[in-house]
């Protein structure tokens, strides 16, 4: 039970881990009609009739997005890294914890980026362009948020249950 509540966070937190790799590289966080013509935007650039260009200015809540999902990103690979460690050195290991301490971590970082990328994006896009909704890859950010928080949760409570256990005893046979 108890490498089964590891393992689960395990590949709960690597499938988070993909998935936010995949939303913060991609230039799908958002769809809206410019001038008659389709564009999507990123964090990194954005593209209009399938031509693609940096973001030149420096906008806060772009800066904080990125810094945010960059740091969830860090963190949730920490996070894996630590709870692969509970099948090298059993789960009473103390960074089990670390590990869903950190996948948590991940978790409300991600959040805080979106939280931020949605307020915006809402108030100002939304009253800029009629015709725009967020995209898969915005999607996709949450979905990682769910299994970041799901990863933490799972190895928290598979240390949890390890220091609750106790100790077998070392009774002589006779």
């Amino acid at each position: 039970m108890l490498y089964t509540l590891a393992g689960g966070g395990t590949l709960c937190g690597l499938a988070a881990l993909v998935l936010l790799i995949v939303s913060t590289a991609t230039d799908f966080w958002m769809q809206y009609r410019y001038s008659g013509s389709s564009a999507n935007q990123g964090l990194w650039r954005f593209c209009i009739n399938h031509k693609c260009h940096a973001h030149t200015i420096t906008v806060a809540f772009w800066d904080a997005t990125r810094a945010f999902m960059l740091l969830a990103v860090l963190s949730c690979f920490a996070g894996v890294v630590l709870g692969l460690s509970a099948f090298t050195n059993g789960t009473k290991n103390r960074r089990v914890r670390t590990g869903g301490i950190a996948l948590v971590l991940s978790g409300f970082l991600a959040l805080l980026a979106l939280a931020i990328y949605t307020g915006v994006t809402v108030t100002f896009f939304g009253k800029r362009f009629l015709d725009w909704r967020f995209s898969w890859s915005y999607i996709i950010g949450w979905v990682a948020i769910i299994l970041a928080f799901a990863a933490g949760v799972f190895q928290l409570c598979a240390y949890q249950r390890t220091t609750a256990e106790p100790a077998p005893s070392n009774a002589p046979d006779s």
